[in-house]
């Protein structure tokens, strides 16, 4: 029997999404299901939608509900974690708006940059806490992290607990979208009216899901890097083996200058066409922040809007609870993608042969010129044995270097949160690309230690 604990299995689309696809599948029918967390009112929507799940499909799962993940963790098998300091889009918009104050403009402020620090340094404790319990309830488990920042959340588990860890995201389905707009005409694909960019916009994202679901069954495309951060390094016509790279080498250059211009100009100088999207791309590049020149506006670089996307939260919340409650259908749940999750836990547990786009692990060597046991993204392939990273070689050595550096800033990120080190998170934000300015640096770092005083207790020691 497969015990699976989902900490974190409130959240309004991460609970939904993981939940439907592990009680669809067939292969873990009558499996131990924990769900934790903290906000009781949200975990008893997920739970109750879960147990209507249960019964409708027949799963024959065996379902309980937690506040507190020791009480979930024994024995388990697998625990995903999606877990999140909260208020969350309250603190995130406030991770943007101290360092605006001193002029560092960010888009998204959460996985690179100094948003990326205070982000991080809020849930390294909380995971860290995670990962230990996990040493005595079970330690053989996989901790599957959806948390971001990603290469930081799972480099404080891989360096600071003897928990395995793998981190899941879904980036690299923004390189098909960019890849099929550009491969349209040649792969007889049809570009949604609208599809304008990569960028995290309501109305963006059921057009983004069109286009990658058209180009996702004819190109294969192998990616690497760091997460939010990764290029790709092949792209193949799936069934004639055909190398498309020259092809859209020409086609990116011949859609209209305002898609994805940060991407086009990286992959002009770079030669190597960058994964993320541009709003992503950025947040490890030291070009975009200028506070004079503003390239951020010629680049179009968006901003996220915390108000719009926290209401979707609530919208989404209350959907769950109509779908909990028998008033809404859950037909809409029978094809949600759990990001992966689903497929890692199926053939471990099984003894499964998965060939899996994009998975964060610890740097054995699949990339060769990126430091050891720094936490890398690539290929992998899942199984009965784990998982194992596919070997890509060598990044371009210019992108090793920008890679490296958010090697450098992540690891220590985590070692000053973990510690409590001031002069280490200065170093941090002193190397982050985003920074520019040392006095800068500094004035960001003390108002954040002091805004988020209650949730960095380590630095006030």
């Amino acid at each position: 029997m497969t015990i699976i604990t989902v900490i974190g299995a409130g959240s309004a689309s991460f609970g939904e999404n993981t939940l439907s696809a592990l009680l669809r599948s067939k292969k873990l029918k009558g499996s131990t299901l924990r769900l934790v967390d903290r906000n009781a009112q949200s975990l008893d929507i997920v739970h109750r939608l879960a147990n209507r799940l249960n019964r409708e499909w027949d799963a024959k799962f065996n379902i309980t509900a937690h506040t507190h993940h020791k009480d979930a963790l024994q024995d388990s098998n697998f625990v995903v974690s999606a877990i999140e300091v909260g208020p969350r889009e309250e603190l995130w918009k406030s991770d943007f708006e101290i360092p605006i104050k001193y002029g560092v403009r960010q888009p998204y402020a959460e996985n690179g940059g100094p948003g990326g620090f205070a982000h991080a340094a809020r849930n390294v404790k909380p995971v860290l806490e995670i990962a230990h319990d996990m040493e005595l309830a079970c330690p053989d488990a996989w901790f599957i992290n959806f948390t971001n920042p990603m290469v930081r959340i799972c480099d404080v588990v891989n360096r600071y607990s003897k928990i395995k860890v793998v981190g899941l995201c879904h980036q690299i389905y923004q390189g098909y979208m960019m890849a099929g707009v550009a491969l349209a005409k040649d792969l007889n694909l049809q570009v949604p009216d609208g599809l304008e960019s990569t960028h995290a916009n309501i109305l963006q994202h059921p057009l983004q899901q069109m286009m990658i679901h058209q180009t996702l069954p004819l190109i294969d495309i192998q990616a690497a890097g760091t997460n939010h951060f990764t290029w790709i390094l092949s792209i193949h016509h799936k069934q004639t083996g055909e190398d498309l790279y020259p092809l859209l080498r020409k086609r990116f250059f011949e859609l209209d200058e305002k898609f994805e211009p940060l991407t086009r100009r990286i992959f002009l100088d770079f030669n190597l066409f960058p994964v993320p999207g541009d709003t992503h791309l950025c947040e490890y590049l030291p070009w975009m922040s200028d506070p004079i020149t503003k390239p951020y506006e010629s680049f179009n670089i968006q901003l996220y809007d915390w108000e719009v996307m926290a209401s979707v939260r609530d919208f989404s919340l209350d959907r769950l609870n109509d779908m909990a409650n028998g008033s809404a259908t859950i037909d809409g749940l029978l094809d949600t993608d759990s990001e992966g999750a689903l497929e890692l836990i199926e053939n471990i547990a099984y003894a499964g042969n998965h060939y899996h786009l994009a998975a964060n692990l610890p740097n054995l060597g699949q990339i060769e010129n990126l430091p050891k046991n720094a936490i890398v993204e690539t290929p992998v392939h899942i199984g009965g044995a784990g998982i194992q990273p596919v070997h890509v070689g060598k990044l371009p050595e210019p992108i090793a270097e920008l890679c490296r550096r958010e090697i450098t800033v992540a690891q220590l990120c985590v070692d000053a949160a973990v510690e409590g080190d001031y002069q280490k998170a200065l170093q941090c934000l002193l190397l982050d690309p985003v920074i520019t300015d040392m006095n800068t640096a500094k004035k960001v770092l003390d108002d954040y230690l002091q805004t988020y005083k209650e949730h960095l207790p380590q630095f006030w020691k």
